[in-house]
């Protein structure tokens, strides 16, 4: 797998943020950026198959969306861990 190396800024509070982030994940800055950018890409590509979804059958209703919740109540995220 290839790498490339980026140079980005983000304010003093956000980088501090990530940081200690980062080391209570037991991950470099770079595996913990790199896999928020992941969960962000996959938020994304959910929100548009939603919005496709929606398009053929019509928007949630609010009792699905109830559902939804009910059935997500209490999950929670498994963090991958690793060092890049």
């Amino acid at each position: 797998m290839g790498v490339e190396k980026m140079s980005v800024s983000f304010d003093l509070d956000l980088g501090e943020e990530i940081r200690a982030s980062a080391i209570g994940a037991g991950q470099s800055v770079s595996a913990w950026l790199a896999e928020s950018a992941r969960d962000r890409l996959r938020l994304d590509a959910l929100g548009e198959a939603v919005s496709a979804w929606g398009q053929e059958h019509g928007p949630l209703t609010e009792a699905e969306v109830a559902d939804a919740e009910r059935l997500l109540e209490g999950a929670t995220p498994k963090r991958r861990s690793g060092t890049a």
